[in-house]
């Protein structure tokens, strides 16, 4: 592994979104948009080193764009396949990989990522206030068990 290098952060947006039953469902592109600006917000909490976040996407979420601080990547296929493509090439630079896919997880770790659940990056900050919802913008409760 390359530890100069900044962590690349993959997100699942998919998994992340979904991983709270917040009424995302009934607007898919504006829970990503939600998801990416919290990201750019608050990057990756608990990491005090450079990141680099892309957060994936695919299906009713295409067409969101990148901002400061997110690539978003807009899969053409599958998002699993795109994230495994992008850990593909990152070589020896350090990846993280935020899912909770267990097929998706033994794909990435079978190329030398590391992988951590949702909650690491639905975490609603310091003060461990609970999980944002991002699918309405209002505070919820996150999954205790999945990161």
């Amino acid at each position: 592994m390359n530890d100069t290098a900044a962590l690349l952060v993959i997100v699942d947006a998919a998994n992340v979104v979904g991983s709270v039953p917040d009424g995302w469902w009934r607007d898919r592109r504006g829970a990503a948009e939600r998801l990416r600006d919290h990201l750019a917000a608050r990057g990756l909490p608990g990491h005090s080193g450079p990141v680099e976040i892309v957060l994936v996407v695919e299906g009713a979420a295409r067409g969101v764009d990148s901002v400061p601080g997110v690539r978003v990547a807009a899969a053409p296929g599958s998002g699993d396949d795109e994230m495994v493509a992008l850990v593909a090439e990152a070589g020896d630079r350090p990846v993280l990989v935020v899912t909770a896919d267990r097929e998706l997880r033994r794909r990435v770790t079978s190329l030398g990522a590391e992988v951590t659940g949702p909650r690491t990056v639905r975490h609603a900050g310091p003060a461990g206030g609970g999980s944002p919802s991002l699918a309405s913008g209002e505070p919820g409760i996150g999954r205790q068990g999945d990161g």
